[in-house]
C-alpha cells in the first residue's frame, strides 16, 4: 500500500480537496486501483448535525454516513465508492480509544495522545485503506489522505504526530506527503503560473527539490487541476518516490478527461436553472447540487447559469418589508428556462418554495424537486388542485388537518445525529411510461441515496393520483412514496431521494440531465430518438448511445 497525505498552510480552505482528487484522478488514469481518506480534526462524530452556512453541504454516502463535502470530491473525480468510515474525526478517534478503555482494552494503562490516540489513528488509515472502493472489487494499490484544517492548528497536533510517525512504519518508499500552501503574488487574485526563481526559491527554503514545487494556478474549470499536475511531471515523481507499478504510455482516460475540460471552455449555448432555497447566500450548501447541475449543462453542449434564489424573497412579507428585493427574486425566476428545489430543514422559506413550484406548475416550466422540494410540491398540489387550503408538512404545522407529509415512525425526535433515514435504498418503478424512469435506462429500479425524516402521508396518495400526480416510484415495500410526475406537463419531477451524490462528469444524474434537457427544450426529441441525443450533443461516436451510463473510456467529445 502507498500512501500519499495532503496537508494544507498558511489558511484553510486552499484547495486541498481538489488537489487530493485530482492526484488520485492522475494516479488511477494511470491503471492503478485508489481510495481516498478525508480526516477533520472536528470534535463532532460526522458532519450530520451540521449546519450548511456552517461547513457547506453534508455529503451522504451509501451506507448512510454523513460526511464532509470533500468525499464528494474524491467520488465525483475518482468515479469510486467510499464508506463512513473514509471520513475520520477526532470525535469518532476519542469515541473509539475511550471505548476501548470503558471495555479494559489497554488492561489498567494510563490512556493517552501519545501513543493511545496516534496508534488508533494509524490503525484506522491502514485498515480503511485496503477496503475496495471500486465496482470491480479489488483492493486500493493508493490511498490519498486529506488533512482537513491548517498545520499548526491545536486540533491538527495528534494526526500531525501520528504520521510523523507512520512515515517510519510504512517505510519512506510507501509514504509521501503534499503540502499545499499559498504563494501571494503582486496582483488582483493568484491567478499566473510562477516564474522558476520563485520555484528555486521555494525550494531552497522547503528543502525539497525544485522539481517537487509544483504550481497550480487558477484554471477556468477544476477538471483542468489533474491536467495541470500532469503536465508538471507529478506522475513519473510519485512511479519513481513510491516504486509504483505503473507503464509509461498513453492514458485513455486522462485522454478523455482532458476532452471534457476543453469542452467546457467552448460552449456557447445558454441555459439558466432557478435554484430556489434557504441556503443560497452560501454555494457550498448546495455543492453536489451545482456539479450535478454543470455535468448535465455539460452533456448537452450548455453553458449553466444558476440563478440563486433566497426562497423567502418570493414570499408577500417580503413585498411589504423589500419591495426591491421581491421583485427582483421574481424576475429571475421568471426568466429562468427551469425550477430546482433542492432538499433542506425548517419552516423558514417553505411558503416561497411552493410559490416557485406552484409558478413552475402552471406555467409549464421544467421543475425537479429534490427530497423537502418534492415534499412541498405535494404539499402545494394540495392546497391549490385538491382545494385543501392547509395542506401542509407536519414538520411545519403539526396541526393540520390534511397532513400530506408525515415523520416516518422509526424517526427518533429526541435525537438529531444519525436518526434519519440515511444511505443507498432501492425505488421501484410502477409506471412503465414515466420519464424517468426512460432517462434512466427503462430500469426497474434505482438504488440512490437519501437522507430525510419525513415523507409523504401514502395514505393519500389516490388523492393526488386522480387529479393527475402520479406517484411513479416506490421503496420495495410500496410504502413510501420516492418519486412524483405530473401528467401533461413539459418536466415536472420530485424525487425523495438525492441523486446529485451519484452524478458523475461523464455519467450525469438521470433526474438532473432530464431538467436541463427540458429547460434546453431537448427532452422530447431526446426520448423519441430512444435516448439519444443529436450527433453534435452526443457523448459517443461509435456505440451511437449518448446514455449518462456510457462506460467513461467510451466517450469521446465533438468539438463544436
Amino acid at each position: 500500500m502507498k500512501y500519499i497525505l495532503v496537508t494544507g498552510g498558511v489558511i484553510s480552505g486552499i484547495g486541498k480537496g481538489i488537489i487530493a482528487s485530482s492526484v488520485g484522478t492522475i494516479l488511477k488514469s494511470c491503471g492503478l486501483h485508489v481510495t481516498a481518506i478525508k480526516i477533520d480534526p472536528y470534535i463532532n462524530i460526522d458532519a450530520g448535525t451540521f449546519s450548511p452556512y456552517e461547513h457547506g453541504e453534508v455529503f451522504v454516502l451509501d451506507d448512510g454516513g454523513e460526511v464532509d463535502l470533500d468525499l464528494g470530491n474524491y467520488e465525483r473525480f475518482l468515479d469510486i465508492r467510499l464508506i463512513k468510515d473514509n471520513n475520520l474525526t477526532t470525535g469518532k478517534i476519542y469515541q473509539s480509544v475511550i471505548n476501548k478503555e470503558r471495555k479494559g482494552d489497554y488492561l489498567g494503562k494510563t490512556v493517552q495522545v501519545v501513543p493511545h490516540i496516534t496508534d488508533a489513528i494509524q490503525e484506522w488509515v491502514m485498515k480503511q485503506a485496503r477496503i475496495p472502493v471500486d465496482d470491480d472489487g479489488v483492493e486500493p494499490q493508493v490511498c490519498v489522505i486529506e488533512l482537513g484544517g491548517t498545520v499548526g492548528d491545536i486540533e491538527s497536533m495528534p494526526f500531525i504526530e501520528a504520521f510523523r510517525q507512520f512515515q517510519f512504519k510504512v517505510k519512506r518508499e510507501n509514504f509521501c506527503n503534499i503540502h499545499v500552501s499559498l504563494v501571494p503574488q503582486i496582483m488582483c487574485r493568484c491567478a499566473m503560473p510562477l516564474e522558476t526563481s520563485v520555484k528555486e526559491k521555494i525550494s531552497m527554503f522547503c528543502h525539497v527539490e525544485p522539481t517537487q514545487v509544483i504550481c497550480v494556478h487558477d484554471v477556468s474549470s477544476i477538471y483542468k487541476v489533474p491536467l495541470l499536475l500532469e503536465d508538471q511531471g507529478v506522475v513519473n515523481y510519485f512511479c519513481k518516490r513510491l516504486n509504483l507499478p505503473v507503464e509509461m504510455r498513453p492514458r485513455k482516460m486522462l485522454t478523455k478527461w482532458k476532452e471534457m475540460a476543453d469542452r467546457s471552455d467552448r460552449l456557447l449555448e445558454h441555459v439558466s436553472i432557478a435554484l430556489v432555497g434557504k441556503y443560497t447566500k452560501l454555494a457550498d450548501s448546495y455543492t453536489s447540487v451545482i456539479k450535478a447541475l454543470e455535468h448535465s449543462a455539460l452533456a448537452i453542449n450548455h453553458k449553466l447559469e444558476v440563478k440563486y434564489i433566497d426562497s423567502a424573497d418570493l414570499e408577500t412579507t417580503t413585498l411589504q418589508d423589500e419591495p426591491v428585493k421581491y421583485h427582483e427574486a421574481w424576475q429571475k425566476l421568471c426568466s429562468s428556462h427551469g425550477v430546482l428545489v433542492p432538499g433542506g430543514f425548517g419552516v423558514r422559506g417553505t411558503e416561497g418554495k411552493m410559490l416557485a413550484i406552484s409558478w413552475a406548475r402552471k406555467q409549464n416550466k421544467p421543475f425537479l424537486g429534490v427530497c423537502l422540494g418534492m415534499q412541498l410540491a405535494v404539499c402545494e398540489f394540495a392546497r391549490n388542485v385538491l382545494k385543501w387550503e392547509d395542506a401542509n408538512s407536519t414538520e411545519f404545522n403539526p396541526e393540520s388537518k390534511h397532513p400530506v407529509v408525515i415523520d416516518m415512525p422509526e424517526h427518533n425526535p429526541g435525537q438529531m445525529g444519525g436518526t434519519m433515514r440515511l444511505g443507498k435504498r432501492q425505488t421501484i418503478f410502477k409506471s412503465s411510461t414515466s420519464v424517468l424512469r426512460r432517462l434512466y435506462g427503462d430500469v426497474e429500479y434505482v438504488e440512490e441515496r437519501h437522507r430525510h425524516r419525513f415523507e409523504v402521508n401514502p395514505e393519500l396518495k389516490h388523492h393526488f393520483q386522480k387529479k393527475g400526480l402520479q406517484f411513479v416510484g416506490q421503496d420495495v415495500e410500496g410504502e413510501r412514496m420516492e418519486v412524483i410526475e405530473l401528467d401533461d406537463h413539459c418536466y415536472f419531477v420530485g424525487v425523495q431521494y438525492h441523486p446529485e451524490f451519484t452524478s458523475r462528469p461523464i455519467k450525469p444524474s438521470p433526474p438532473y440531465f432530464g431538467l436541463l434537457l427540458a429547460a434546453a427544450g431537448k427532452l422530447q426529441s431526446y426520448l423519441a430518438k430512444g435516448c439519444r441525443l443529436s450527433p453534435r450533443d452526443t457523448y459517443s461516436d461509435r456505440s451511437g448511445s449518448s446514455s449518462p451510463d456510457v462506460d467513461i473510456t467510451e466517450l469521446r467529445f465533438p468539438s463544436l
